[in-house]
C-alpha cells in the first residue's frame, strides 16, 4: 500500500509553488491563517462535490451555493460562534471574502439566504459527502495502524425529549419489564406457560445487520444525557453525542450523531463495519465503555485486534495487560485530542443550529476543517 506521506508532500509542494503565488497575483493578501484556511479550502474542494443546480425558472434565481460551501467551513476554522458573527466578518474581511468566493460586500448573500442553504446542505448530507470522497482520496490505500472510537457531548439549545425507555431493568413501580414481543415479564414462567428465552440485545442484533439500518434504530432526538469524568464525577448536559473514528495521526475516519443519552457501546459496531469500507485497519482502541462481547467479536471479525479493557466483574480481577499492549493502548489518546479540538478550535462548543441533521452538519464542518489540518501537519 502507498505511503500517506510522500502523496501529501507532493501536494504541498503543489499548493506552496502554484496556489500561493497565484492568490498573491490576484490581490488576495493572505496572512499566516488565511494562508493555512486557503490550503484546506484547496484540499476539501468542498464545491465539486455539490449536487448539480436545478434549471431556474420562476422566482429570483438561486444564490451560487459554492461560496457558501466555501464559508461554512471558514467559518468552522476561524471558530465562529454565530451564524451572523459570519455573516458580519465577511462583509469586512475583503480576503477572507474572496478566498470564499465573492469579489465584494454587496455580493455576500444575506442572512435568510445562509440559514436557507445551511439547511440545503444539512438535508442532502453534503459534508459527509465530502469527508467520504476524502477518506477516500487520501488514506484509503493506506494501512492505519490503529483506530480509535471515541464519543464527546455536545450540548444544543432545543427542547430535550424524554429519554427513551431502557429494553431491560425495571419500571418506576418495581415490576419487571414485559417481553417486548410476547407481552411475558422476565423472570420464571407462570404455570402452563412456556419460557421464553430473553430477547437478543441491541449489539447482538447488529452483527448481524446492514450498519446504516443499525444506526436507524439507534435514538437520534435531543434528550438528556449523563456521562462521568476521569475523577468519576457525573455531568449532565442536554443534546447530542458525536461518536468519531480517528487514526493514528488524528484524522477522522467516520462520524456518527446521536442523541445524548445513547451508551458510546451502542454505536460501536457500525461505525467499525463503516469505517471498514473506506480504510484497512490493524487494531481497535476503545476504552472500558467499550467492554462488551460483541463488539471483540466485530472486531476480529474485520481482522482487526480488539485491545479493550476488562471492568473487573464478580468473577475475579480483570486481568492484566503485557507492556506491549498498554503502549499500543496509549496511542487512544489521539481520539481525545480529536474531541479537544473539535471543541476549542472547531465550533463544537458553539451549537446554535437545531435538530440532529443540522447539529450533525454543523459538527461535520469542523471535523472537515480538522481532517485538512491534520493532513497537512504530516509536512508542515
Amino acid at each position: 500500500m502507498n505511503t500517506l506521506g510522500p502523496k501529501i508532500a507532493a501536494y504541498w509542494q503543489r499548493v506552496q509553488t502554484t496556489l500561493f503565488p497565484y492568490l498573491l497575483t490576484a490581490g488576495i493578501s493572505l496572512t499566516p491563517p488565511l494562508r493555512q484556511l486557503a490550503a484546506i479550502l484547496d484540499l476539501l474542494r468542498v464545491e465539486e462535490l455539490l449536487p448539480a443546480r436545478l434549471p431556474h425558472r420562476v422566482g429570483a434565481p438561486r444564490r451560487d451555493r459554492a461560496p457558501l460551501a466555501r464559508a461554512f467551513v471558514a467559518a468552522q476554522f476561524l471558530n465562529v460562534p454565530t451564524r451572523k458573527a459570519c455573516w458580519q466578518r465577511l462583509q469586512t474581511d475583503a480576503p477572507l471574502r474572496q478566498l470564499c468566493g465573492w469579489g465584494s460586500a454587496d455580493a455576500v448573500p444575506s442572512e435568510s439566504t445562509f440559514c436557507r442553504a445551511f439547511a440545503w446542505f444539512a438535508d442532502l448530507e453534503v459534508a459527509d459527502a465530502v469527508h467520504a470522497q476524502r477518506v477516500t482520496d487520501w488514506v484509503g490505500d493506506t494501512l492505519v495502524w490503529h483506530q480509535a472510537l471515541d464519543a464527546t457531548a455536545i450540548a444544543a439549545r432545543e427542547h430535550a425529549r424524554p429519554n427513551p425507555e431502557p429494553q431491560y431493568g425495571r419500571t418506576a413501580s418495581g415490576k419487571p419489564r414485559k417481553h417486548p414481543l410476547t407481552g411475558q415479564r422476565k423472570g420464571r414462567p407462570r404455570a402452563g406457560e412456556p419460557a421464553v428465552p430473553p430477547p437478543l440485545t441491541r449489539m447482538a442484533r447488529q452483527l448481524d445487520q446492514v450498519p446504516e439500518i443499525a444506526l436507524l434504530e439507534v435514538p437520534c432526538l435531543c434528550d438528556t444525557g449523563c456521562k462521568p469524568d476521569t475523577e468519576g464525577h457525573l455531568h449532565y448536559w442536554k443534546g447530542y453525542k458525536f461518536h468519531v473514528v480517528t487514526n493514528e495521526a488524528g484524522i477522522p475516519l467516520r462520524a456518527v450523531t446521536t442523541a445524548a443519552s445513547v451508551n458510546d457501546s451502542q454505536v460501536a459496531i457500525p461505525l467499525l463495519l463503516l469505517t471498514a469500507r473506506r480504510v484497512t485497519a490493524l487494531y481497535d482502541l476503545l476504552d472500558r465503555g467499550y467492554d462488551a462481547d460483541p463488539i471483540r467479536a466485530c472486531s476480529q471479525a474485520l481482522g482487526h485486534v480488539p485491545i479493550i479493557p476488562t471492568i473487573a466483574r464478580g468473577d475475579g480481577p480483570a486481568p492484566e495487560w503485557d507492556p506491549d499492549r498498554v503502549r499500543l493502548y496509549n496511542g487512544r489518546t489521539v481520539a481525545e485530542r480529536f474531541n479537544a479540538r473539535l471543541k476549542d478550535e472547531a465550533g463544537g462548543r458553539h451549537v446554535r443550529v437545531r435538530g440532529q441533521r443540522k447539529v450533525h452538519a454543523h459538527l461535520m464542518c469542523g471535523l472537515l476543517v480538522i481532517f485538512a489540518d491534520a493532513l497537512l501537519r504530516l509536512v508542515t
